[in-house]
């Protein structure tokens, strides 16, 4: 199997040691890792939470004849 540029980028970029060494190297022909700011993510809305269904609902219901 060969090792290829964007298989030896995420090894440098996911190892502490190898990151600090190799921190201004550029491997040609590799993809970039994905990083998204967190600040620039959108807004989750707040989930309001919803009240339990009363017991009185399941209890007016007729039940099916066989």
């Amino acid at each position: 199997m060969a090792l290829s540029q964007g298989m030896c980028l995420l090894a440098v970029r996911n190892d502490e040691e190898l990151g600090k060494l190799l921190k201004g190297v550029t491997i040609a022909h590799a993809a970039v890792l994905p990083n998204i700011n967190p600040v620039l993510l959108p807004k989750k809305p707040e989930r309001v939470a919803k009240e339990p269904k009363s017991p009185v609902k399941a209890a007016t219901k007729s039940p099916k004849k066989a």
